[in-house]
């Protein structure tokens, strides 16, 4: 299970501008902003000329491309931590913030549906709520005597489907490499992240 919400997208405006430096085309750059007010820059509309070089420049790979490094998009991911493992290595470009486990695990009792858990079968859902319980009386014993050790008993039986929010900015690159990459993967949640991707602004031009 993954849920993305508040998406921005911003930096198309520098991008164009750096991305017609090596011709010096400045003067052939048709995007704009789509109004003056500072809420309703971020409307940055990409003109013809500059959408096409964007496209041929994309086509061209990665040497050519540069000006994706230059794009960014932020979201909030709530995901398992089994699929924050895969993620973890676009390291390069990427920032995340996420909710501490270390600091809020024991702030308040486990429910069922802190888990990814849709694909469970009954047998192993059991298992799961069985291991939930065991947690929340290390809990208990936690918060009552102070004694680490409980802590460490929440820490170390924690599945791994447990659904940790981070607040995540990279860059185009980063999204391209992520679609092209992951887009068949066979965790559900790689291919909805994927969805997710393909519909930040301008990236069905970019993948033409």
């Amino acid at each position: 299970m993954i849920t993305v919400r508040k998406i921005e997208t911003w930096g198309f405006e520098h991008a164009v501008r750096g991305m017609r430096n090596p011709l010096e085309s400045w003067s052939m750059s048709d995007s704009r902003f789509s109004n003056l007010t500072y809420r309703e820059r971020k409307a940055f509309v990409l003109g013809e000329k500059d959408l096409d070089l964007i496209k041929r420049l994309a086509k061209a790979g990665q040497p050519h491309r540069k000006y994706l490094r230059q794009i960014f998009a932020s979201m909030d991911i709530n995901a398992p931590l089994y699929w924050w493992k895969e993620f973890d290595t676009y390291k390069v470009g990427t920032v995340s913030n996420s909710c501490s486990t270390m600091h809020t695990l024991h702030k308040r009792d486990l429910r069922l549906d802190d888990f990814s858990h849709e694909t469970l079968e009954d047998m192993a859902k059991n298992q799961l709520k069985q291991t939930i319980e065991v947690i929340n009386y290390q809990r208990y014993k936690y918060l009552e005597t102070k004694d680490e050790k409980y802590w460490y008993q929440m820490i170390q039986l924690l599945p791994s489907s447990f659904m940790q929010k981070r607040t995540v900015t990279f860059n185009y690159e980063n999204a391209l490499n992520m679609i092209e990459q992951r887009e068949n993967h066979k965790l559900n949640e790689w291919c909805d992240f994927v969805k997710v991707l393909k519909e930040l602004p301008y990236m069905v031009e970019i993948r033409e």
